[in-house]
């Protein structure tokens, strides 16, 4: 009976654990605004960021999109900075690659986490990235 449950619960996890993990999944939460978190580096330091005075804003459709960062306003709008980066999602040994270009540059991070309230990637460097969704302050309320 305990080698039972035991066996359920490992199971669940797995099965929980790939679903977190599935690409496809993942790739339908990355579009909207994202507010930069935490960032982690390959040494285990941890930078915790209560504000972000700009917020990464991605737009991904049939695999390619952009990212751009903006700035928001008190009433709930946006500005829009000169910052832009061409995106292509791609899936790659069962795991999302988002593939960045500019006039400047190219590289690539791999998604780690991607659901409705999350975003997580790893740099090429192995410096972890944790966004949340953004949520504009309400003045009304």
């Amino acid at each position: 009976m305990k080698n039972a449950y035991y066996l359920i619960l490992t199971l669940s996890f797995l099965v929980l654990g790939c679903a977190q993990n599935n690409p496809q999944k993942q790739l339908q939460h990355l579009n909207g605004y994202w507010e930069i978190k935490q960032v982690e580096t390959v040494g285990g330091k941890e930078r915790e960021y209560s504000f972000s005075e700009r917020v990464d804003y991605i737009e991904i459709k049939d695999s390619t999109g952009f990212r751009t960062k903006v700035l928001p306003r008190i009433d709930g709008s946006f500005v829009a900075t000169d910052s832009r980066e061409a995106v292509t999602a791609r899936i790659k040994n069962d795991s999302l690659y988002l593939e960045y270009s500019t006039n400047y540059d190219t590289w690539q991070e791999v998604v780690l986490k991607a659901d409705a309230e999350e975003l997580q990637v790893r740099n090429a460097r192995g410096i972890i990235y944790t966004y949340k969704k953004f949520e504009p302050i309400n003045i009304t309320d």
